[in-house]
């Protein structure tokens, strides 16, 4: 049998110092793509530019993407590129990124899957506390959770915009995949199952199927659950795959959740405003006048625009009872002439209304 390239077939040692020869080119243009990522560096600190660009790093992705003929997967080829840019933007400056929750959480997840694994990370007990080290410029970015497909909004991060100046710079996808995980070899050795009520509601039909007698008890998230697993024998945790790898933790058993269709979105908040990339979305937080018909004549405009809303949600507002504030999310760049005239049109019928932010559509909805 022969090969279109290589002719007849070759023994495994003929084989690997193939793999050895494409190795060192692989490393080689690494290293002359890393100097040329010097070289922007250098010309972004001059003109006082952010070290990451958004859009062209979404731009990188999508090329790459096409240039892909296989076998190797879109999604593993993207987990490489991601690297690469993580790597590029550690030579030009040191990025550190703020996030929700401890380490080995789904948002921690969120944050290497979109900035690389060699990024400095900084996990936060709480949301505000994201906002608030970002505000501070003690990181660059923070990544918090926005919305989940079967729980519906995170409202304390909806909230926490009102008042702050960050802006959205990127949205992420996670699909929420639980596993149970354990220092024990078998299941049958589990005698309690740790994890945060909403993992634990999320596996309810596969626990009471496969583990009927296990006792369950809630802990304050899946990493929590993950590292008492990993501390008391006869335990497992339901938790991230992550978490298996961060706890050193064997899988028992993989996605254990019940609905297959579980995501969670995730916003990255900064300082920069992120370029049009021709598939954008735009955020905005509005309130209307007290008046019968506001919001219908406050969503008039992008009606008639022909805009696409994807997203519409209304919170109390914090300074009068029985008031709202309203988030939109649309189709669109702010830098657009339709937004911009629907945020123009919006204005005089809005009594208050605020840009959150114009960002690239993850590839992940």
């Amino acid at each position: 049998m022969t090969t279109e390239k290589n002719g007849p077939d070759r023994d495994l040692p003929a084989l690997r110092r193939e793999i050895d020869g494409v190795d060192e080119q692989i490393v080689s243009l690494l290293n002359r793509r890393i100097e040329i990522a010097q070289e922007i560096g250098r010309v972004k600190k001059k003109e006082s530019l952010p070290v990451v660009d958004f859009s062209r790093e979404r731009a990188v992705l999508s090329r790459v993407a096409v240039l892909n003929r296989g076998p190797i997967p879109q999604e593993s080829l993207r987990i490489v590129y991601a690297e690469i840019m993580a790597a590029a933007r550690k030579i030009q400056k040191p990025v550190q990124v703020a996030y929700f929750g401890p380490e080995a959480t789904y948002t921690h997840m969120a944050a290497m899957s979109h900035f690389g694994q060699s990024t400095g990370f900084a996990p936060h007990p709480s949301i505000a506390d994201v906002f608030d080290e970002v505000e501070k410029k003690n990181c660059e970015y923070g990544v918090v959770p926005v919305e989940n497909s079967i729980e519906g909004s995170v409202n304390h991060t909806l909230d926490l915009f009102y008042g702050s100046d960050l802006s959205i710079c990127a949205e992420i996808y996670i699909p929420i995949t639980h596993e149970l995980l354990s220092k024990e070899t078998t299941a049958e050795d589990v005698k309690v199952i740790y994890s945060h009520p909403q993992a634990l509601a999320q596996c309810r039909t596969w626990l009471r199927r496969h583990l009927p007698g296990v006792a369950v008890q809630e802990a304050s998230s899946t990493s929590q659950a993950a590292r008492l697993a990993a501390m008391t024998p006869g335990t497992a945790a339901i938790a991230s795959p992550l978490a298996a790898v961060v706890y050193d933790l064997i899988v028992l058993a993989s996605h254990i959740q019940d609905s297959a269709k579980n995501v969670t979105r995730f916003l990255v908040i900064g300082r920069d405003k992120v370029a049009p990339t021709g598939n954008d979305k735009t955020s905005l937080l509005f309130a209307t006048a007290h008046v019968p018909g506001a919001l219908y004549h406050s969503l008039r405009p992008i009606a008639e625009a022909g805009v696409n809303m994807v997203k519409l949600e209304s919170r109390p507002s914090k300074s009068a009872s029985w008031h709202y504030l309203f988030y939109v999310d649309l189709v669109g760049h702010m830098e657009d002439e339709p937004i911009k005239k629907v945020v123009a049109e919006m204005q005089k019928t809005c009594a208050f209304i605020k840009w959150l932010g114009s960002y690239p559509i993850s590839d992940n909805t």
